[in-house]
């Protein structure tokens, strides 16, 4: 009897240490998981997933078209074809308007003020309304700083230069420079620099220096343009199905924000870091580095807020975010203008 309670006993503590098997998930990002920044992005956050969980979840990340093509991620995730993806947020805006301004809101917020108006001033909440209907979790997960303002086979000196200009450019900087003329459209990552090679395109926009130089659009074209007025700040996220997400722990449901959140912190200090000695690369290969003359960014402001007028007015969601984050803006714009020091 007492070999018996001993051996019962050993059984017990053998299976209370036991490693517990670990959960396996797949998921697809719209991005080759090669492409500076934004590739290894879902792979750190699968990283911390698991050691956060102490194994017990297991995310396997694949890049750009190995189960769907990169536009047809968020359909899989929502069918449940895949459980989970990694995108830039403004793909999906023909499905979810309100994505277009998460995505690219022209002159809209800095990365600082953007990261506390999504987990501080409401914005999630407000977002997760317009995927709910598709029965898919978002997490912001990646902030990517302010873009370049584009690449131009010519000199841009007056918003007249932009009429009948085939440029790559999506979401609503998109749509801002086809009302001044501009034959926009939306070209996959992986097609950018053949396009501009063949003349298909005659300008376009993409990321951050840092990203745009492992892109080698220095090689085709010599104009390169500041600010990126049309994306002063912009999410990439995860996408989880509803139902996986749902079978998750209420630990690992949190756990997964918190991993993001984390993700963010690490991918704000290594993009700040990459883009002096991009842009000091970018030159090198004789490009002009230009800005905008302030005459041409007023008339595209001009346009791009007669844009967000004009989707606030088509969609409740895109109208509550667009109002809530602009009022952000404003309350919390007085902070910076009372700490700004004037430059030399």
């Amino acid at each position: 009897m007492k070999k018996r309670l001993v051996a019962a006993a050993l059984a017990a503590t053998m299976l209370s240490t036991a490693p517990a098997i670990a959960e396996s998930f797949d998921l697809q990002s719209v991005f080759g998981l090669q492409v500076p920044s934004i590739g290894p992005s879902p792979m750190k956050w699968a990283e911390r997933v698991k050691l956060m969980t102490g194994g017990e979840v297991e995310i396997n990340v694949h890049g750009a078209g190995d189960f769907v093509p990169p536009f047809e991620v968020f359909g899989a995730v929502s069918s449940g074809a895949i459980p989970m993806g990694f995108d830039w947020i403004g793909y999906w805006a023909e499905t979810i308007p309100v994505a277009n301004l998460i995505g690219s809101m022209p002159f809209g917020p800095s990365p600082d003020v953007a990261l506390a108006w999504m987990f501080e001033g409401g914005g999630l909440e407000i977002i997760q309304k317009a995927y709910d209907p598709h029965g898919v979790k978002v997490i912001p997960c990646h902030l990517v700083v302010p873009e370049a303002g584009g690449w131009f086979n010519k000199e841009i000196n007056t918003v007249e230069d932009f009429k009948g200009l085939n440029m790559r450019i999506a979401g609503l900087g998109g749509k801002t420079l086809a009302k001044l003329g501009a034959n926009t459209q939306l070209v996959p990552a992986g097609e950018i620099f053949v396009s501009l090679e063949t003349g298909r395109i005659d300008a376009t926009e993409f990321s951050a220096p840092q990203l745009d130089l492992g892109f080698g659009f220095q090689k085709v074209v010599k104009n390169y343009y500041f600010p990126g007025w049309h994306q002063p700040s912009s999410w990439d996220s995860i996408i989880i199905n509803m139902d996986v997400w749902n079978g998750f722990s209420e630990d690992t449901q949190n756990i997964m924000v918190e991993a993001c959140k984390a993700n963010i912190a690490y991918n704000l200090g290594d993009q700040l870091n990459a883009q002096a000695e991009a842009i000091a690369t970018i030159r090198e290969a004789g490009v002009n580095v230009r800005r905008f003359p302030d005459e041409v960014l007023m008339g595209i402001r001009e346009q791009a807020e007669a844009v967000l007028t004009e989707e606030a007015g088509k969609d409740p969601i895109f109208k509550e975010a667009y109002e809530s984050l602009t009022a952000y803006m404003d309350r919390v714009g007085e902070w910076e203008r009372l700490q700004a020091i004037p430059h030399k």
